[in-house]
């Protein structure tokens, strides 16, 4: 079916990471994420040089080490790339311009938290309850940052009722 050239929904986010391995094992322990497969391995030479610069926008030197494709629950995929760049900069913070964290929708935030902590990342803080118009029964959030440096926000929104009525279209939910 053609959709006139409009997204169907996100396929995937794609982060750079310090450690492709590290970080699928936190991915693991912390969401239940499952590698799907390696797009690029250790084992070729790594992709850089002008035609890296051209098809990825990697800085001048900068290359890929490795690729991998890992599903999340039901939402759209995670790529992790490792790269190496000079001058390579560290994750973005929450107040930086561009892509600066992604939301994982959780049902039970206090058990997703404490997984979090365990696999290795810290909170920022506690799980809290949700804030404006997004206020309601069992709504809560919180943020924290990877080993790596990400910040990835978990929420639980099961009270919906302070935004559904004003929403031109239902907000995604992923399915149970």
């Amino acid at each position: 079916m053609r959709n006139n050239g409009l997204p169907r929904g996100v396929d995937h986010l794609g982060i750079t990471v310090p450690d492709l391995e590290a970080a699928s094992a936190f991915l693991v322990q912390a969401f239940g994420a499952v590698p799907l497969y390696d797009n690029m391995t250790r084992d070729k030479p790594p992709f850089g040089g002008i035609e890296a610069q051209r098809v990825l926008g990697v800085v001048r030197g900068g290359e890929v080490v490795a690729m991998r494709m890992l599903k999340l629950g039901n939402g759209p995929g995670i790529e992790l790339f490792e790269m190496r760049a000079p001058e390579q900069a560290k994750a973005a913070r929450t107040s930086d311009i561009g892509l600066q964290h992604f939301a994982l929708y959780v049902d039970d935030i206090h058990a997703a938290a404490s997984r979090f902590i365990e696999a290795g990342g810290v909170l920022l803080t506690e799980p809290g309850e949700q804030l404006g118009i997004e206020e309601g029964q069992g709504n809560f959030f919180c943020y924290g940052r990877t080993p790596w440096g990400t910040t990835i926000e978990l929420l639980c929104t099961p009270d919906r009722s302070g935004f559904e009525d004003i929403e031109p279209v239902p907000r995604y939910v992923p399915p149970a």
